[in-house]
């Protein structure tokens, strides 16, 4: 027998093959399931646009009468929307009855009779509502009976981070805080976000911080270009519909938006006139200084209390390690109702705000139901209700939920689909400030598209505040509204920003978003697959979305998650 001599092996050497083994089966491993690709296509393939179609035109038709929040056509679609989550098969939360979260509302209009009064030093001058004002907040609580003194506050906004502070010089301790609408111009991105607005330009905003500071209420003037003639007839049609709360939010105090040419008379023997302080606007020098005159304002309202509804259904998943984690679609199904008419239609249909939204959520419920073997993480589809009145829908379902909001990984809201015409790359509002970014870029691969960063448009609309996604961003829930791009198959991306501008401008919040518009629901289609896809992608995957560093919505998430709330 020979003798076996054990020689000693480097250690790098023997630890080679192992090194080896572990890598191929870690890329093993991390390589994507082609079951998973294929089943997202296969989903997305299985939409029916005849399916679509329907439900569009049944929830955009005259019949609905708008679907106006706490109004017969509004309970006409929940109804229909409830109907549909029966017949496909989903399961009502199990502390909700027969799908419907009933949300108590409150909804108040102004009457002509209101009183806006300036009290000048020997005489009296009344305002008339809609032609020189317009309220954002109605009811008793916005009662001031008394003249109190008015104070200009430059644009109403103190922001430390931007070493800005239009407060800073005044005491506004029961007075009406007299402001101008926008932000502070600025070319650099640093400051006030450069030519992109910031929340400190939002009303409710300036509202809110003259509140805190003890104003009685305040006065916001018109006094950008965003506010010409026509915009203000455009606001003075928009604010003929009622003001509708959440029966338990706390009441507003008075909050009103002054035409330009009205307010001048607010500046009557001041230390300086309007025409001075837009004057000033332009040379960056704006001063905070007391006016010289005082208000009352005794406002007459029709007032009522009702009920209306979110409709809710689940599709439970079939991992045991996820199904009890949910992923929440949103579409919300009210839209403004009967108004005033434009070229004699009085019905606000909002066939694409948003009859389409919920046509495409009831189809991607249809067919997860259909196919829900494949589903590993259980879904929340939610019509919701109220939106068009500042997300109230949402913002009930997040203070009742359904499932725990820890239990919530995501949010995809659906506020409309394509209209004009099939398009080559998606747009991601709100995808660059969670995880939930990697998921459609995932998706637009799959399915042949660019993923593309919001284009200026976009961003300048704020349109990741305007919808329900910020509700669930508030909430601490990673969420996201999926658009098609503006490169598009057939017209260059400087002729679809005409024409997406032109219906906003045109067609949005009018009688004229209706069935009777040109519509292409072959880009419809498409745009629904993408979000289809997207929901099956964070459906299946075992990751958790998450907020990335920095943003704020991140806090509030860790805080669900430590509280388990």
């Amino acid at each position: 027998m020979s003798k076996i001599i054990f020689s000693p092996i480097p250690d790098q050497i023997c630890f080679l093959p192992i090194l080896i083994l572990v890598l191929f089966f870690k890329l093993f491993a991390a390589a994507p399931d082609p079951i998973v690709p294929n089943t997202a296509l296969h989903l997305a393939e299985s939409l029916s646009q005849d399916s679509l179609r329907k439900h569009l035109f049944t929830l955009a038709d005259d019949s609905m009468m708008g679907r106006a929040t706490g109004t017969r056509g509004a309970e006409m679609a929940a109804h229909y929307i409830q109907d549909c989550f029966r017949r496909y098969g989903l399961k009502s939360p199990d502390n909700i009855s027969n799908y419907l979260q009933p949300i108590p509302m409150h909804g108040s209009l102004p009457l002509a009779d209101s009183r806006l009064r300036l009290y000048l030093e020997n005489t009296v001058h009344d305002f008339e509502l809609a032609d020189d004002y317009l309220l954002y907040r109605t009811g008793a609580q916005t009662y001031i009976g008394t003249a109190v003194p008015m104070v200009f506050a430059g644009y109403g906004i103190n922001a430390p981070e931007f070493d800005y502070n239009d407060y800073q010089s005044i005491d506004v301790t029961g007075k009406i805080v007299v402001c101008l609408s926008g932000e502070p111009e600025s070319n650099d991105s640093t400051y006030f976000s450069g030519c992109y607005p910031t929340i400190y330009s939002l009303p409710e905003t300036k509202h809110r911080m003259a509140i805190s500071r003890g104003a009685l209420g305040t006065i916001l003037i018109a006094s950008t270009p965003e506010y010409e003639k026509d915009k203000w007839n455009r606001w003075k049609r928009e604010f003929t519909f009622e003001d509708v709360t959440l029966s338990y939010t706390v009441a507003g105090q008075l909050s009103i938006v002054m035409s330009l040419q009205s307010a001048e008379l607010l500046f009557h023997d001041a230390f300086y006139s309007l025409n001075e302080i837009l004057s000033m606007v332009k040379h960056h020098r704006i001063k905070s200084f007391p006016l010289p005159h005082r208000i009352s304002f005794k406002g007459e309202f029709i007032e009522r209390d009702f009920i209306s509804s979110n409709v809710i259904g689940i599709i439970e998943g079939n991992n045991p390690e996820l199904r009890d984690s949910f992923l929440i679609i949103t579409a919300h199904y009210d839209h403004l109702g009967i108004g005033p008419e434009i070229e004699g239609d009085p019905i606000y249909n909002g066939a694409f705000d948003n009859a389409a939204g919920v046509a495409g959520l009831l189809e991607i419920a249809r067919i997860f139901s259909q196919n829900s073997q494949f589903l590993q993480r259980s879904v929340i589809f939610m019509a919701v209700t109220g939106e068009e009145k500042g997300l109230l829908g949402s913002k009930y379902y997040l203070d009742h939920p359904a499932v725990p909001l820890y239990k919530t990984v995501a949010n995809i809201n659906i506020d409309g689909l394509a209209i004009f015409e099939k398009f080559n790359d998606i747009i991601g509002i709100g995808a660059e400030l969670s995880t939930l970014e990697e998921y459609l870029q995932q998706s637009a691969e799959l399915l042949g598209l660019r993923f593309m960063t919001p284009p200026n448009i976009v961003v300048a609309m704020e349109a990741f505040s305007r919808s329900d996604q910020l509700a669930f961003a508030q909430a601490g829930i990673p969420s996201l509204l999926i658009m098609e791009g503006m490169h598009c198959k057939e017209t260059n991306i400087r002729e679809s920003f005409v024409r997406m501008q032109r219906w906003l401008n045109n067609i949005y919040h009018t009688p004229q978003d209706d069935l009777n518009q040109e519509m292409n629901l072959d880009a419809s289609y498409q745009h629904l697959q993408v979000i289809a896809v997207t929901v099956f992608l964070l459906s299946d995957s075992t990751i958790q979305p998450e907020w990335k560093s920095g943003i704020s919505y991140k806090n509030v998430q860790l805080q669900n998650l430590a509280e388990k709330r």
